[in-house]
């Protein structure tokens, strides 16, 4: 093969990357990787950037990319098989059980009236009735880009929060079937009404076949395969392909099975590494691609001298928001929200992402929708996507986390767990240079609920239980329990050393503290050098998705019974999240330390709101039936990260609660905020984990969020 660098010389650009499709592939990832970096600094969503990217790089730029590259083609297909999997992925249905009756009732205006509002806009404009109602259904939907924003503020629990985050199943279905239907009756000119039912049935019994028979093998797959994610993340991806191609064999499109696989898998799958794993491919890889291909479709002449495709553009833009405005202002009078839950439901409905440019693709490719609709569509992603989130933030700061009216009604009481004489702290040793703290930090802990520390040490099983490695580790093993045996018999806490074979540390640590019925596991990361590497490793990663009780991961940088002041910061004003002040609160008792628990507001937070957050959260508090009550600071600040790194400065350790909410390349999903934290704090840290079946449901609306959060 000739050197590229020859190549370059001698032929264009565009054959080079024709012939050298490795040459395209560098050039993606690096456009993946730093351009949605860029425009999130500039303020402006990460996908907005991919598209600006595709736009850059094709015909209207520099001509680089081709939309008919088979390469691009195919990856670009993967991305939008990809992308309508994940949007039924994570569909809350937890979320629509709760609020089913008005999810729907909100669902049916919020798609009825952009329907008929995108179908007027069509019919003004000449389009034939099969294009405008198409374009209405474009309308339709809408993805959950702003809800990041709503989880930050503490607000998910909100009513019109949890309806608006329930309608978005009903909203996705019917868009992604009326695109079905739509496409079907463009292949065919001579489409009948007998042929629409025929089509209607097929569709019926392929969803039912899909999602009841792919949920029912998924759960008894994921029973038999144990602990092995491997398999696991190959059967979900094997389902999407395989519900893609029964959808072209029944005559509709592949992104309609791609969808109903998501929800089929939904519940099989769970809050889990496997789920995590599945949705970080496609965000990081080909849903990006699938944006770029996106701006290669773009002809910026033809859009720029056309004025019918910007009068086009206006009258998208206008109708979607007010055929939003619409349908939030009659759900608003039907069910009683108040002016600022009516206009937060507006702008989480607003913005137009994932099921709509998928569908409108879709419908190009078809001959349905003519380029400057998709042109259109892709303007109007860009100012919903921007303006959805920043009126969010705006609106939403101060609404209350639940349906009432300020002020909140008394909370049902809500006690600590009692605390008797079994309370067992598991503490798995592997490191000899953190062994120390930890023990003594499982020592307060054990000797102020008057339970025991159970030092456990794995040993990684081998083929053979005779062989060599395996004698060594179970060497080394019995050296650390030993020594964890006599630093904790020197604090005075009774001790049951535990020695497990097992085949990986996580799944060994998780299920020893099952057998021991452990109430708490105590873990360390190591040293502050290389804390993404150590922090992020599957082994805690592992350990936090798997455990039946909380899991308290720590990073120390003194000995624990020099802790005094402790910084308990809370981001959401709910009552899940105050675990962290039960941990704090037994840690401080045992060294008559000092709690001070901390919520950051927004800086336009008015002081009356200022005040209901405090009194709110003193009575959250109360609720724990804390001995000594810890003082609660409430402030007013742009960046949550910056404000508590800047209280954090005063105290000697901070208790952080595990955040679910990204996807970091380590595997390990916590918020951008504990990210932050944990790589800028310089005092001791514990980040506290709880069970899977205790924490509040957080989504991240679909893979679109985690664009621009994992990159």
């Amino acid at each position: 093969m000739e050197p590229i660098s020859q190549v370059l010389v001698l032929e264009p650009t565009s054959q080079v990357l024709g012939k050298e499709p490795i040459v395209p592939f560098a050039i993606l990832l690096v456009v993946i990787l730093v351009i949605p970096i860029m425009f999130e600094r500039l303020r402006l969503p990460g996908l907005v950037g991919l598209v600006f990217s595709g736009l850059v790089l094709g015909p209207s730029g520099w001509n680089l990319f081709q939309s008919d590259s088979p390469m691009i083609n195919l990856l670009s297909d993967i991305g939008l098989i990809y992308l309508l999997f994940v949007a039924g992925l994570e569909v809350d249905l937890e979320q629509f059980r709760r609020q089913k009756s008005r999810a729907f009732g909100f669902a049916s205006l919020t798609f009825s009236v952009p329907l008929v509002m995108g179908t007027l806009v069509g019919l003004i404009l000449g389009y034939g009735w099969n294009t405008s109602i198409l374009i209405g259904s474009l309308f339709a939907s809408y993805t959950l880009l702003a809800y990041p924003i709503i989880s930050r503020l503490g607000v998910v629990n909100n009513e019109a929060v949890t309806v608006t985050t329930g309608a978005k199943i009903f909203t996705d279905i019917g868009a992604v079937l009326i695109l079905a239907v739509c496409v079907a009756m463009a292949d065919d000119e001579a489409f009948s009404f007998a042929e629409l039912l025929t089509l209607s049935g097929r569709l019926t019994i392929y969803s039912v076949a899909v999602v009841t028979g792919f949920d029912w093998a998924g759960k008894e797959f994921f029973k038999r395969s144990g602990d092995d994610e491997g398999n696991k993340f190959l059967f979900v991806l094997l389902s999407v392909f395989l519900a893609a191609v029964g959808a072209q064999v029944i005559g509709v499109e592949k992104i309609v099975g791609a969808f109903l696989a998501g929800l089929a898998v939904n519940e099989a799958v769970g809050e889990g590494p496997v789920k995590e794993k599945v949705v970080f491919i496609g965000s990081v890889l080909f849903i990006p691609i699938f944006f770029v291909d996106l701006g290669l479709l773009i002809n910026l002449p033809v859009f720029v001298n056309n004025l019918d495709t910007l009068k086009l553009t206006l009258l998208m833009i206008v109708g979607l928001i007010v055929s939003k405005l619409i349908a939030a202002l009659l759900t608003k009078l039907v069910y009683r929200y108040n002016w600022q839950e009516m206009l937060t439901m507006w702008s989480l409905s607003l913005p137009q992402v994932a099921t709509t440019l998928a569908a409108t693709l879709v419908g190009y490719r078809a001959g349905l929708l003519p380029l400057e609709v998709l042109h259109s569509i892709i303007v109007l992603m860009v100012v919903t996507s921007t303006l959805g989130p920043l009126i969010t933030s705006r609106i939403a700061v101060g609404l209350n986390s639940s349906a009432a009216e300020d002020p909140p009604p008394p909370l049902p009481d809500q006690k600590a767990p009692e605390i008797d004489s079994a309370f067992t702290i598991v503490v798995p040793v592997y490191n000899p240079h953190t062994q120390q703290y930890l023990i003594e930090m499982a020592a307060l802990l054990a000797r102020q609920s008057q339970g025991k520390i159970i030092p456990l040490a794995i040993a990684n099983a081998a083929a053979h239980m005779d062989a060599p490695q395996l004698e060594a580790s179970l060497q080394r093993s019995e050296r650390l329990l030993t020594k964890a045996t006599a630093q904790s018999r020197v604090l005075g806490v009774p001790t049951e050393p535990v020695l497990r074979i097992d085949d990986a540390f996580a799944q060994g640590i998780s299920r020893a503290a099952r057998e021991q019925k452990a109430n708490l596991i105590v873990m360390g990361w190591g040293k502050r050098t290389g804390l993404r590497a150590r922090l992020f490793g599957n082994v805690i990663d592992g350990v936090l998705w798997a455990s039946h009780c909380p899991v308290a991961v720590t990073r120390l940088v003194e000995s624990p019974k020099k802790i005094q002041r402790i910084l308990v910061p809370i981001e959401n004003l709910t009552a899940p999240t105050l675990q962290p002040v039960q941990f704090a609160q037994m840690l401080a008792e045992a060294n008559q330390s000092h709690i001070t628990v901390l919520n950051v507001c927004d800086r336009r937070t008015s002081s009356s709101k200022i005040a209901w957050r405090r009194s709110h959260l003193s009575l959250l508090v109360s609720k724990l039936a804390l001995t000594n009550a810890p003082e609660i600071q409430i402030i007013a600040h742009e960046n949550v990260a910056q404000a508590i790194l800047q209280a954090a400065r005063l105290y000697d350790l901070v208790v952080l609660p595990f955040i679910r909410n990204r996807t970091s390349p380590g595997g390990l999903t916590i918020s951008d905020v504990t990210t932050q934290l944990a790589s800028q704090l310089t005092c001791s840290i514990v980040m506290l984990g709880e069970p899977q079946r205790t924490q509040t449901n957080v989504i991240t609306s679909n893979a679109v969020t985690n664009i621009t959060s994992a990159v």
